[in-house]
């Protein structure tokens, strides 16, 4: 039997593109921001409809499928809740995050909808909630065999960020799990992937690809990354280029702000601020400047074709790395799809 998958949650596709690298025909992708349509839609050639699935109907899905196919229900709920930081705050800031059910509702399309596969991908807080025990009861009631889910460290499969989510797979032809492991983790490291693009300064765009663009810096952050050696901190500056918040005892941890990634090793964790060099370790390894839009999609394993940029739409850099930094890594998009695939052909 064909193989078909709707992405819900689908974003700008990394989930999508990575599927179908893998080989799987995705049908639709579903999504609440509209902003996300031109890139899901002009790189995967692949409907979207912009959609609160608060709102939607299991119907709306169904209607996507062909008759007497295999259907494959994916999706990566919005994950701030559950982030680090939102665990820090407490459990009762967490229940009052408006995202916190979306989890619930991905459960509600899956009872509707009777896929025969269901991957789920999130942060690796979620598989110690509440919300998530009750995802999965739901899943058993429903006839699923799942592996319970558990924490992937990106490298393990080629990524190059020290990031860590959690998948898991469901099915109601047996049991199913991840592939294992594709590549030592040590050596997977962000020089492949980044280090041939051209030469740019802060605050300059590459003239070949306007993806490759870098933000401003200010006279102090550029003396500051001046002074950053790689793998180093802040800790190796002079005096008076520390910020306030370094000199007081609750600031002297963050050693990764301000920092520059280095080439032979794994870069950090790709958030919506990668482009931001006081953020993070995202000063680039050589240049004095944080990373490229381009450079952070690269980590985040999108092709170097793949194209954010609307023509239609003034470009604006908080809103493609908030693009590229809330997807799913393509890379582990193609993993799930092969372990799709691999739990099919059995």
């Amino acid at each position: 039997m064909a193989i078909q998958v709707v992405d819900l949650f689908c974003g700008v596709g990394g989930l999508t593109c990575g599927l179908k690298k893998a080989g799987l025909n995705v049908v639709a992708g579903f999504d609440l921001d509209p902003t996300c349509e031109y890139t899901y839609n002009h790189n995967n050639n692949v409907p979207f409809y912009q959609k609160n699935i608060r709102e939607m109907t299991g119907q709306e899905i169904v209607d996507c499928f062909a008759p007497n196919v295999i259907r494959v229900l994916v999706g990566c709920a919005p994950c701030q809740p559950f982030s680090q930081m939102s665990v820090k705050r407490g459990e009762q800031s967490i229940k009052e995050d408006e995202k916190y059910n979306l989890l619930l509702e991905f459960a509600r399309m899956i009872k509707a909808v009777q896929p025969t596969i269901v991957s789920m991908e999130n942060v690796p807080k979620i598989g110690k909630t509440e919300i998530f025990d009750d995802f999965l009861k739901t899943l058993k009631e429903e006839g699923y065999y799942t592996d319970g889910g558990h924490v992937v460290y990106c490298p393990d499969y080629g990524i190059p960020q020290n990031r860590h989510r959690f998948v898991l797979l469901a099915s109601k032809l047996g049991e199913i799990q991840l592939i294992p492991p594709t590549h030592k983790r040590q050596d997977v490291t962000i020089r492949p992937f980044i280090e041939n693009l051209p030469p740019i300064a802060a605050g300059e765009i590459c003239p070949s690809d306007p993806m490759h663009r870098a933000a401003h810096l200010s006279e102090k952050n550029l003396k500051r990354i001046k002074a950053s050696t790689p793998g180093g901190s802040w800790h190796d500056w002079p005096e008076e280029l520390r910020c306030e918040c370094h000199k007081k005892d609750t600031g002297k941890t963050y050693t990764s702000v301000y920092g520059r990634m280095q080439w032979d090793a794994i870069g950090p964790t790709m958030t919506t601020q990668f482009h931001c060099y006081g953020t993070g370790r995202y000063g680039h390894p050589e240049q004095d400047r944080a990373l490229s839009l381009r450079e952070g999609a690269l980590l985040q394993t999108f092709p170097m074709e793949y194209s954010f940029i609307n023509p239609d739409v003034p470009v604006v850099m908080k809103d493609i790395a908030r693009h590229i930094g809330n997807a799913v890594p393509v890379r582990l998009g193609e993993i799930i799809g092969i372990s799709t695939l691999q739990h099919l052909a059995k």
